[in-house]
């Protein structure tokens, strides 16, 4: 037996002891790594040690140092590398759903609200949610150190998933990776990664950035985040600079990176100072590049976006309702495949040009060329739209970045992303739980609900109240963005 006592399990590395909650055990603040501090920090995540006695797994470990506020955690200290598991019957073989925060690159944890698992949970699958390495920590190109840590974060939690979830009653073969945002992207690396091959079976990715660093670029930044600190840009240089104080350096380098623009290009004009980077080790190839060549041919993917992606930064960047011809013409020059937005929408105001080029560029077309990528290269893929329009906020955010976290969770009303849903009515309680049971159903036995995409039809799950499976609604940016492939992106 697993369990040695109600809410007491045996690891390979020892006993932690959890805590039953409506029905289900949670063990919260797992240590699937060491902490990499000291002379770990800068490294690839070691395995963790074993230990003696029980050890609690009552409370969520410490966030990684990272920029903003998040809701802060009740755990301090430098034990970043943590997970949480929510399991219904630890004797059972259930599905298993993991889960990687968005944040940028630069924040998000495994113990906000938003990411309460136990809904999900009791639909019958165990359920992880993970912490990783954010920031110079985690993404920063830094000589002497592995690239990409924060994805190898990720592995490494997935090496536990694999070593360790069937005492908790989850199947070790039947694995899925779920993130947005940042996660979305994290979930994209991973399919491309060869060090994660094998590790899960089906991938669902929710609103993917598509911006990826070329080495080159990614050391360019390495060398501004050194300069800032006053060190050099190796791991003994930056290894001088405490993570507390790292974060500091990290939101200099992003406050000052119009200053840049000649150099960094594109990236400068979000601004956007972390992203997984293409250096042919860790990650040999974007996402893209590598699901056509048949990467992830044996993974089933579930991708897609929000309709109305950039409104929440516009609603941050104070622009929402107040967008000028000037700004959106920068935005076409800047990020446009091509100058034919305005022709291709010849009634959309400048305002609704400018929400469109930044939705297609950042997450809307990189989501839906994953899907394609992974057709072009003899996987399955399904792919979906939330079309649902947010009330919260006065309703000026629409589907918005986002949205899709608190319906497939089911935390309407808890959490920092339930403020967009306002009062959830019985309609947005009955799409949560649509968009939920379609996620389980996927990680179960790989149906979402609704047919695959392909080439020929482009068959598309569109979640409003009433939703529906059309063709892909968004065709008109589809097609202006056909032919771009989203590269690695360079240093000027």
């Amino acid at each position: 037996m697993a369990f040695t006592e109600p809410s007491t399990i045996s690891t390979t590395a020892g006993v932690l002891r959890g805590v039953t909650e409506a029905g289900l055990t949670v063990f919260r603040g797992v240590r699937f790594a060491e902490p990499p501090v000291g002379a770990l920090r800068f490294r690839a995540p070691r395995p963790v040690r074993s230990w003696d006695g029980v050890r609690p797994a009552l409370a969520f470990g410490p966030p990684p140092p990272q920029s903003g506020v998040l809701g802060a955690s009740d755990e301090t200290g430098d034990d970043w590398l943590t997970l949480n598991v929510w399991t219904p019957d630890p004797d059972a073989a259930l599905p298993v759903m993991v889960w990687i925060p968005g944040g940028g690159y630069a924040m998000g944890h495994s113990g906000l609200a938003d990411y309460d698992a136990a809904h999900l949970a009791s639909a019958g699958t165990v359920v992880v949610t993970i912490n990783y390495r954010h920031g110079v920590e985690g993404f920063a190109h830094i000589e002497g150190a592995p690239a990409n840590r924060g994805l190898l974060d990720q592995v490494a939690a997935l090496e536990w998933v694999r070593d360790e979830i069937a005492v908790f009653g989850g199947d070790p073969g039947n694995v899925t990776v779920f993130g947005e945002s940042a996660g979305g992207g994290s979930v994209a690396a991973l399919l491309a990664m060869p060090r994660a091959a094998g590790l899960f079976r089906r991938a669902v990715a929710q609103s993917v950035p598509g911006t990826f660093f070329s080495p080159e670029l990614a050391a360019d930044l390495g060398a501004a985040f050194a300069a800032e600190a006053g060190v050099a840009p190796t791991v003994a240089g930056m290894a001088e600079v405490p993570p507390d104080l790292m974060i500091e350096v990290g939101d200099a380098v992003f406050a000052k990176m119009g200053r840049w623009r000649e150099r960094w290009g594109v990236i400068t004009h979000r601004p956007i100072p972390f992203a997984p980077v293409v250096d042919g080790d860790v990650l040999p190839s974007t996402p893209w590049e590598a699901l056509a060549g048949g990467a992830g041919r044996d993974v089933a993917l579930l991708a897609g976006h929000t309709r109305d992606e950039h409104r929440l930064f516009s609603l941050i960047d104070g622009v929402l309702g107040q967008v000028t011809r000037e700004q959106a013409d920068t935005a076409l020059r800047v990020l446009a495949p091509h100058a034919r937005y305005r022709e291709a929408f010849p009634a959309a105001s400048d305002e609704e040009v400018y929400e469109l080029v930044n939705a297609d560029w950042l997450f809307r077309m990189p989501s839906v060329r994953l899907a394609e990528a992974q057709v072009a290269g003899g996987g399955r893929a399904h792919l979906f739209e939330l079309a649902w329009g947010a009330p919260g906020l006065g309703g000026v955010l629409g589907a918005c970045h986002g949205l899709d976290v608190p319906l497939v969770f089911g935390n309407l009303a808890s959490g920092q992303t339930s403020m967009l849903i306002g009062e959830p009515t019985p309609e947005v309680v009955a799409l949560s739980a649509r968009m939920r049971g379609s996620w389980t159903g996927f990680a179960a036995h790989g149906d979402p609900g609704w047919p695959p995409f392909t080439a020929g039809e482009r068959l598309t799950r569109v979640f409003d109240t009433t939703s529906t499976v059309v063709p892909y609604p968004e065709e008109t940016s589809r097609l202006l963005w056909r032919d771009h492939t989203f590269p690695a992106l360079p240093l000027r």
